[in-house]
This record gives C-alpha cells, structure tokens and sequence, in this order.
C-alpha cells in the first residue's frame, strides 16, 4: 500500500510540476507557431502559382527582355526549392527561406517596372487581374508574416520565463526564429522641400 501511495504522489508531482510550469503550454503555443508557419506557406505559394501565367501573359504580350522572365522563372524556382521543417524553424533556416523569397520579391518588382514600358500589356485585361491578384497576395503575405511573428514572440517568451524555462530546457524547446524587416525598411526617407518650384 505504502509503494501505490509513492507511486501516486510522485505522479501527482510530475503531473503538477508539467502543469505549474507550463509543459502544456509550450506544447501549444509551437503548435500554434506550427500552424501560422502553414498559412505564410500557403501565403507564398498562392504568389508561385500565379507566376507561371503572369510570365506567360507577359511573353505572349510584348517582346519583352528575355533575361527579365527568365530571371523571375529561376527566381520563383529557387524559392519554391527552399522549405523549413515547421517543427524545427530556426532563425538560420528561416534566413535562408527569406532570402530565396526575397530573391523573388525582387525578380518580380524588375518585371512589373519593365512592363510599364508596355502600354498595351498594361492595357490587357488578363494582366490586369494577374497584378491585382498579385498585389492581393502581396499583402496576404504581409499580414501571415506578422501573425507568424506575433505567434512566434508568444512561444519564444514562454519558453524564457521562469519556471518554464526549465521544463523548455529539460524537454528541448528551442527558439524560433523571426521574419524580419528587409533592409532599408527601418528608415525613415527624408524628404527634401528646400529646392520645390514655388
């Protein structure tokens, strides 16, 4: 009887310790880091499949520079051929992943400036819907990146404060890593009046 009420009182113990430090938690909160990582997936390949029909509008439409579309098509492959294990997002992967993104962010933003030399590409009912659509994923890709983030900061502070963090260190609850702004971003642009036509 003596051994049963060891045996029962210990597992009260661990039962309460997991709980009172946040074991469940943790468990929940890179779940949740796991299932935001799902949605800037979706997010990002929603924009790759749009690619191949806006490359293809864009040839059949101007006879414009080969290197521009080819650079977008090599661009959209190399970012499509980066993925992250969601259960292991690490800062160094998640650097990767947004510099193959980014990669193609660019490729895209050379595109759109050179089919503006194009007036009847720009007039063309199926480009229009592919760069609204475009322009439309754009910002989903936004907001599922800052939710990322939000869930992210949650978890990452869990797994620091006390008493969790010892649970996070016992059971190998790692930080994850941040998108983060692309260079530049963080500046304010000045702007210049003094010499303006009056």
């Amino acid at each position: 009887m003596t051994k049963q009420f060891v045996k029962f009182a210990a597992m009260i113990i661990i039962a309460f310790s997991f709980t009172s430090c946040g074991y469940n938690g943790m468990v929940g909160l890179e779940e949740g880091v796991v299932g935001q990582w799902a949605n800037v997936e979706d997010a990002y390949q929603r924009r790759a499949d749009l690619i191949p029909n806006l490359v293809s509008t864009v040839k059949g439409a101007s006879q414009m520079e080969k290197d521009i579309l080819e650079s977008v098509t090599n661009a959209r492959s190399r970012a499509t051929g980066v993925t992250i294990d969601p259960t292991n997002i690490t800062p160094d992967a998640l650097k990767k992943f947004q510099a193959a993104q980014d990669g193609l962010s660019s490729a895209l933003s050379r595109l759109m400036m050179v089919s503006e030399r194009y007036p009847d590409l720009k007039s063309m009912a199926g480009f229009k819907d592919l760069q609204s659509q475009l322009e439309g994923t754009e910002n989903r890709i936004s907001v599922e990146r800052k939710r990322f983030n939000d869930a992210v900061r949650a978890y990452n502070t869990k797994i620091r404060v006390f008493p969790s963090v010892i649970t996070a260190s016992i059971f190998g609850f790692d930080k994850k890593g941040y998108f983060e702004s692309d260079p530049g971003t963080e500046k304010v642009p000045t702007v210049d009046f003094s010499n303006s036509e009056k």
